[in-house]
C-alpha cells in the first residue's frame, strides 16, 4: 500500500502531474492513520525493514517539495528556499526532541523497580506525555501541519499556506523540546542510581525479608509464578517476590507481598547482605544461575506443576539445595530419572494451591445427568501444549482434539468446557489450527442449542468492576515504570482478604450468568482452572500437571493417548494415568466414559483414584499449606545455621596479632594479598549444597 502510494507520488512529482501528486500524498497520509489504528503489527514490520514512520514522513515531504519545484518556474527555487530551510529546521528539532526523550527515559529507568512498596522517597513523578516519548506518533502529529500546508500550496499556488504549516510544525516542536528540558531539571528527576541503591539497601534492612519467590521468564509464563502467590503470602515470616524482567512487575497477579525487580546482576547481589534466607523457584531460567551464586541463600525448586513428562525431572533441579514435590510419586520420579537429585534433598509438601478444589460430591444431578431432566454432564477438556521437544504425545489437540470434541458434542446431555493451554500453537502451527477448529465446532454446537438464559441482573458486571478495582491500579495508558511505582505503593490493610472475598463472589456470579446448556471456551484469566475443576463432572486432558491437580477432587478423569504406545505401556510409563480412562485418538471410548460418570456403580476406578491421589499429592493431613510452611521454616533454619558456620569459620581464619600479652586479640580480616595463615586450621564446616 505504502509502496504504491510513494511510487505514484514520485511519478506525480517527476512528470510533474498536480492531481496525481495531490492524490498520492493524501492517500499516503490516510494510510498512516489506518496503519496506526488497525494494523499495529505492520508498523513493526515496516520498522524492521528500515521504513519506519520517520523515513516515510521525510520521503513524503521531500517528494512533495520536489513536485512543487518541478511545477514552478525557474525562479521558484529561490522562492521555496526559506520553506525548505524551515522544513529542515523542523526535522532537526525532531532529532533534538528524540535525543532529549532518550535522555529523559534513561533518567527515569531506575535500577530497582518495585510494587507494593512505598518508594516515594525516590522523588517519583508522573511520566512525560506519551507523544513526546514516541518518535513516530510525535512526527506524525507535529509534522501534519507542514505536510498539509505544502499540499495546500501545491493545490492553490499560495506560498503562505506552506509557510503557515511549517511555522505551526516548528512551534509544536519547540514546545515539545522545552517541555522535555523541564523534565531534566534536578527537581523533576527521580533519584539517581546510587541513591536508589542506598534506598533499596535501607528498605531491605527495615523490612527484613525471610522467604522469597524468585522468578524470571517471558510474558506468557507469568502464570507459573502467579500460582504460588497465595501460598507464599500464607508463610510465616516476611515474604518477598524477586523478579528480573521489568515488564514482569505488571504481569504478577494481585498480591500484598512486596515485589522488587532487579534487572542487573550487580543489583541482585545486594540480596547477599540482606536477611533473606530462602528463595523458592517455580521455574528454571537462564538467569536462575545468577541468583544461585549467592552463598548466604538456600534455594528450593517447587516447579509450576507436576506431571510425568521429562520436564518435571529436569537435571537443572540438582542445582538447588532442595526440591519440594507434592507426594511420593514425584520422589520416585526423580529417583528413576537419575538426574542427580538425591533423595535426602526431596521434600514432600503437597500442593497448597489445591485447597481451592472442592472434593467429589457425587455424579451429575438427576437420574441420567442429561438434557432430558434439565441436568447436564459437565466435561472439562483441558489439553496441554505441544512442548519444546516435538513429542507427539505431549498434546492431544493435534491428533485427537477434533475427534474428542465431536464425540462430546454429539451427546445431548454434555456441556463442554474447553480450556486450552495458553501456549497452544506457540511451537507447532498445527496445534494452533486445531485449537481454532475446536472453537469453531463449539460455536456451531451452541447455535444448534436453545434454552432459557439467566436474566441479566448486572451482578456480574458489578462484581467484575469491584474485583478490577481491588486488583488493579488506575494507571493511565501512558504511565511508565516510575509512575506505576508511585501509584502501586504499599497496599491498604486487609486488601488481600477483600480480594479473596470478591474473587469468590465473582466466581459464583460468573457461572450463574451462563446457561446450564451452553458450551464454553474459557481462555481469559478468570475463571481460573481450579474454578473449572469445581464445575466439571469429568476431566479429559493429557499427561500434564492438570491431571495431578484434578485428582484432588476425586472425580473421574481421562487421558488421551496420542503417544503411539500400547495402553498398558502407556499406563506403566506415566503413573498419573493409572487411575484414568485412556482414550485413543479416535475418541471411541467417550460414550462408555460418560456412562461411567453418570452411573457411579459402573465406575471401576474409584479406589484407584483415591490411592493415586495419596501417591501423587500426599496425605490430606496436615494440610499442604502447613507442610509448605514447615518446609520453608526448616530450610530457613538451615540457611541461618549455614551463615553462622561460615561466620565462625571466617572469624577463626583471622590471624591473631603478635602481642606479648596472653589475651588473644582478633585483628582485622586479612586483605587479598596477605600471606599470613592461622597457626591451627579450624575444623571443616559441614558441607552445604
Amino acid at each position: 500500500m505504502f509502496a504504491a502510494a510513494f511510487t505514484v507520488q514520485a511519478v506525480g512529482a517527476l512528470l510533474p502531474h498536480l492531481p496525481l501528486l495531490l492524490a498520492a500524498t493524501v492517500a499516503s497520509v490516510a494510510a498512516e492513520g489506518v496503519l496506526h489504528r488497525w494494523q499495529r503489527g505492520m508498523v513493526t514490520v515496516l520498522a524492521k525493514s528500515h521504513a519506519d514512520l520517520t523515513v516515510r514522513h521525510v520521503l513524503r515531504d521531500l517528494l512533495l517539495v520536489f513536485g512543487l519545484l518541478r511545477l514552478g518556474e525557474q525562479d521558484r527555487e529561490t522562492v521555496y528556499a526559506p520553506l525548505v530551510a524551515g522544513l529542515l529546521a523542523f526535522y532537526a528539532l525532531h532529532c533534538a526532541i528524540q535525543a532529549l526523550s532518550v535522555l529523559v527515559r534513561r533518567t527515569r529507568t531506575l535500577p530497582v523497580v518495585t510494587r507494593n512498596i512505598d518508594a516515594s522517597a525516590l522523588r517519583l513523578s508522573p511520566a512525560p506525555p506519551v507523544l513526546l516519548r514516541r518518535p513516530g506518533h510525535r512526527l506524525l502529529v507535529f509534522g501534519l501541519p507542514s505536510t498539509a500546508g505544502l499540499l495546500a500550496t501545491a493545490a492553490t499556488g499560495d506560498l503562505r499556506c506552506a509557510a503557515l504549516g511549517i511555522a505551526l510544525s516548528l512551534g509544536l516542536a519547540l514546545m515539545g523540546l522545552f517541555d522535555l528540558l523541564l523534565w531534566l531539571l534536578p527537581s523533576r528527576r527521580p533519584a539517581g542510581e546510587q541513591e536508589v541503591l542506598d534506598w533499596f539497601d535501607a528498605w531491605l534492612a527495615e523490612y527484613k525479608p525471610t522467604v522469597g519467590l524468585y522468578f524470571s521468564g517471558g510474558a506468557s509464563s507469568a502464570y507459573q509464578a502467579n500460582m504460588w502467590l497465595e501460598p507464599l503470602a500464607g508463610l510465616e515470616g516476611r515474604p518477598l517476590i524477586v523478579l528480573r524482567e521489568r515488564f514482569m512487575v505488571q504481569k504478577i497477579a494481585a498480591t500484598d507481598v512486596p515485589i522488587v525487580c532487579l534487572p542487573k546482576v550487580s543489583t541482585l547481589m545486594r540480596l547477599e547482605q540482606s536477611t533473606l534466607q530462602v528463595l523458592i523457584h517455580p521455574s528454571n531460567s537462564g538467569k536462575t544461575s545468577q541468583i544461585l551464586r549467592i552463598p548466604t541463600l538456600k534455594h528450593t525448586f517447587v516447579n509450576h506443576g507436576e506431571s510425568d513428562k521429562l520436564s518435571s525431572c529436569n537435571p537443572y533441579a540438582k542445582a538447588y539445595d532442595e526440591v519440594w514435590v507434592a507426594g511420593p510419586a514425584a520422589r520416585e520420579r526423580y529417583a528413576l530419572a537419575e538426574v542427580g537429585v538425591e533423595d535426602k534433598d526431596v521434600v514432600e509438601i503437597g500442593r497448597p494451591q489445591l485447597d481451592a478444589v472442592r472434593p467429589y460430591a457425587g455424579p451429575p444431578a438427576g437420574p441420567r445427568g442429561g438434557a432430558a431432566d434439565g441436568h447436564f454432564t459437565t466435561v472439562l477438556y483441558a489439553p496441554t501444549w505441544e512442548g519444546w521437544d516435538g513429542n507427539p504425545g505431549n498434546t492431544s489437540v493435534i491428533e485427537a482434539g477434533e475427534n474428542l470434541v465431536r464425540a462430546l458434542l454429539a451427546d445431548p446431555g454434555v456441556r463442554l468446557l474447553y480450556k486450552p493451554h495458553p501456549l497452544t500453537g506457540s511451537v507447532d502451527p498445527r496445534a494452533g489450527e486445531a485449537d481454532l477448529l475446536i472453537r469453531d465446532l463449539i460455536r456451531a454446537a451452541n447455535r444448534r442449542r436453545t434454552g432459557e438464559r439467566p436474566a441479566a441482573n448486572g451482578e456480574l458486571a458489578r462484581l467484575t468492576k469491584e474485583l478490577d478495582a481491588l486488583t488493579s491500579i488506575d494507571c493511565r495508558s501512558g504511565a511508565d515504570q516510575v509512575e506505576r511505582m508511585l501509584l502501586q505503593s504499599t497496599p491498604e490493610p486487609g486488601r488481600a482478604e477483600a480480594v479473596a472475598r470478591a474473587a469468590r463472589a465473582w466466581d459464583e456470579a460468573y457461572w450463574a450468568s451462563l446457561p446450564a446448556w451452553e458450551h464454553q471456551v474459557v481462555t481469559d484469566v478468570r475463571p481460573a482452572l481450579y474454578s473449572c475443576f469445581n464445575r466439571a463432572d469429568l476431566l479429559i486432558s493429557d499427561v500434564s500437571s492438570v491431571v495431578s491437580d484434578f485428582l484432588a477432587s476425586g472425580k473421574p478423569y481421562a487421558v488421551a493417548n496420542t503417544s503411539g504406545l500400547p495402553q498398558e505401556t502407556f499406563r506403566e510409563m506415566f503413573p498419573t494415568v493409572r487411575a484414568a480412562t485412556v482414550l485413543a485418538p479416535d475418541a471411541g471410548g467417550v460414550p462408555g466414559l460418560l456412562e461411567a460418570v453418570r452411573h457411579p456403580e459402573k465406575d471401576e476406578l474409584v479406589a484407584a483414584r483415591a490411592e493415586l491421589k495419596r501417591h501423587l499429592l500426599g496425605p490430606d493431613e496436615p494440610t499442604s499449606q502447613e507442610r509448605f510452611n514447615a518446609a520453608a521454616q526448616a530450610l530457613c533454619a538451615a540457611a541461618r545455621g549455614h551463615r553462622m558456620r561460615m561466620a565462625e569459620r571466617s572469624a577463626a581464619e583471622l590471624p591473631g596479632q603478635r602481642l606479648e600479652t596472653a589475651t588473644p586479640v582478633t585483628e582485622p580480616k586479612r586483605g587479598p594479598g596477605s600471606e599470613r595463615r592461622p597457626e591451627t586450621e579450624p575444623e571443616p564446616a559441614t558441607p552445604s549444597r
